[in-house]
């Protein structure tokens, strides 16, 4: 009977094509004996035998079942009544749990008793309900217990609701304020105005501060006002809007901006008092802090000055008592040895001895020559004047004057196949100080350079600018030493042992500083040295 009746077309798709549980529960046997498809899978078991073959499951849907007696009581009520609804939790398969709502109809088929048991997964409205209860909770924390007044009026502007706060601040009793009018909470000379504005906003709603830069009063229960500060916010529910009112009593802030503007002109003219003085002491104090400044510059002017002297006085004593007591020596010697053969009547003796006395006594006129340069050269009083000079020719007769002075095999190579610009060979310079710093240049590259050694000379002139480059084959110049050779009195450190007096390039640089032009020095040790020049050269130059 009970196959005929769910092989039915219309009980077979009720049955096998619901989405929910559905199983028919032979009363007494207390089992289940037919579970449709979505039943089989809501339970996890693969398939409706291997759930009718499960000892428990096919007995009962509970995680806890029912003891005997009460599920006899339960079946007998079924029987009686035809039906039974709850809500229980139910178990699967894999252990896992979920909440159901079971029900329960009573049928019979012949003589039997049967029950159509229906199982709907209730897991979505248990979530929606959590869910639900959270919101709720989190509206009353926000709401109930907010630290500013909150107001919540209906498009009538009849109150809704109002927090704990909102009633405080009005002097009512908690309840009082739902169904008044909101324009009973505003002063009454503005009450018409403000259901306008309400209006206004009812149309055009936006969150946004209310009565910006203005000062806003609201109304107690008792009649008095107090300021405060509002903004707005709105929401939607359903086909109603409502708007809700944000409400901060401003009383003890306004009494405390109304104090700072009682005393802002004290302040003011404390602060005009205090300005001043400390105007007039920063200006004293700058003033005394640039008297310092300047004492401290002055003071360091003098000591670098004072310095700078020192350094001075010590290479020239240095230079001094080695440069001149050299020659003053061999005049004192040769002396001596000449009266000593005078007496014995050795005259060719006393010819040698004459001439190391003219070679001494030139080389400490040579020595207050380059004294008496510098005084010159910084008193001002050496001016450079040009005239259209053969270059070849200057060049020539001052290397043939210091021919005595080359050592054996030494030789000087003279080039200026690129120079001449006013004609050949011609170029507009001071005569007298470019021999000058010619001999000086050649006169050093002789002196610290060794026997058959070469000094060339290389000479150029292009866009009204004369290049001269002297270079040797000498013993060069150390690093640290270059940068001070051009200082007077200065000398490298590894020529010490060879007389000089550390003025001639002194002297050079400030010749060629008259002239308009620049002067360079490249040196490597034990490679030699070479000296640049760069002169202008033409008329224009010293026209313009």
């Amino acid at each position: 009977m009970l196959n005929e009746l769910l092989s039915n077309p219309l009980t077979d798709l009720l049955f096998e094509k619901s989405d929910e549980f559905m199983g028919v529960y032979d009363l007494e046997k207390e089992q289940f004996v037919r579970v449709n498809p979505a039943g089989v899978q809501l339970l996890g078991f693969a398939s409706e035998v291997t759930l009718l073959d499960d000892p428990i499951r096919v007995r009962a849907l509970r995680i806890s079942p029912l003891a005997d007696e009460h599920r006899a009581a339960l079946i007998e009520k079924i029987s009686q009544t035809g039906r039974h609804e709850e809500t229980t939790q139910i178990g699967r398969l894999n252990g896992s749990v979920f909440w159901g709502r079971l029900i329960v109809s009573a049928f019979f088929s012949g003589a039997d008793r049967y029950a159509l048991v229906q199982l709907i997964d209730q897991r979505r409205l248990h979530q929606t309900e959590r869910d639900l209860d959270h919101s709720v909770r989190r509206y009353e924390a926000v709401f109930s217990y907010a630290s500013i007044g909150i107001v919540v009026c209906d498009q009538q502007g009849r109150i809704t609701s109002a927090n704990h706060l909102a009633n405080e601040l009005f002097g009512y009793e908690t309840g009082e304020l739902i169904s008044l009018n909101i324009e009973q909470l505003v002063p009454t000379e503005v009450s018409r105005y403000h259901e306008t504005l309400r209006q206004i906003f009812d149309k055009q709603p936006q969150v946004r501060e209310v009565g910006h830069n203005r000062d806003l009063q609201a109304r107690r229960k008792d009649g008095s006002v107090f300021p405060v500060e509002i903004s707005l916010s709105y929401f939607q529910l359903e086909d109603e809007r409502y708007s809700v009112a944000y409400i901060i009593d401003t009383s003890v802030k306004k009494a405390a901006e109304q104090q700072l503007l009682d005393q802002r002109d004290d302040i003011q003219r404390l602060n005009a008092d205090l300005e001043k003085k400390v105007a007039d002491r920063t200006n004293a104090l700058m003033n005394t802090l640039g008297q310092l400044v300047k004492a401290k510059d002055e003071l360091t002017k003098a000591l670098t000055a004072e310095q700078q002297l020192g350094e001075l006085k010590s290479r020239f004593v240095s230079m001094a008592s080695h440069e001149f007591r050299t020659p003053l020596t061999v005049v004192q010697t040769s002396a001596t040895l000449i009266e000593k053969y005078l007496v014995l009547g050795k005259l060719d003796h006393c010819q040698i001895h004459l001439d190391h006395i003219r070679t001494a006594t030139r080389h400490l006129n040579d020595i207050l020559e380059e004294f008496l340069s510098v005084g010159i050269i910084e008193a001002g009083k050496v001016e450079a004047h040009p005239v259209s000079v053969d270059l070849a020719k200057v060049v020539g007769e001052t290397v043939a004057d210091m021919q005595g002075i080359l050592k054996p095999g030494q030789r000087v190579e003279i080039d200026l196949s690129g120079s001449g610009t006013a004609g050949p060979g011609h170029v507009w310079l001071d005569p007298s100080l470019f021999r000058k710093i010619i001999l000086n240049l050649l006169t050093n590259a002789v002196k610290y350079s060794g026997p058959a050694s070469v000094v060339s000379i290389q000479g150029r002139a292009t866009n009204q600018m004369l290049t001269l480059i002297i270079q040797d084959q000498g013993m060069g110049i150390p690093p640290n030493d270059q940068h001070h050779l051009f200082e007077r009195f200065y000398r490298a450190k590894n020529v010490s042992n060879i007389a000089g007096t550390g003025l001639g390039l002194h002297i050079v640089g400030q010749y060629v500083a008259l002239m308009g032009g620049q002067v360079s020095l490249q040196s490597v040790l034990n490679q030699g040295t070479t000296v640049t020049l760069t002169l202008p050269c033409h008329d224009d130059h010293f026209a313009n």
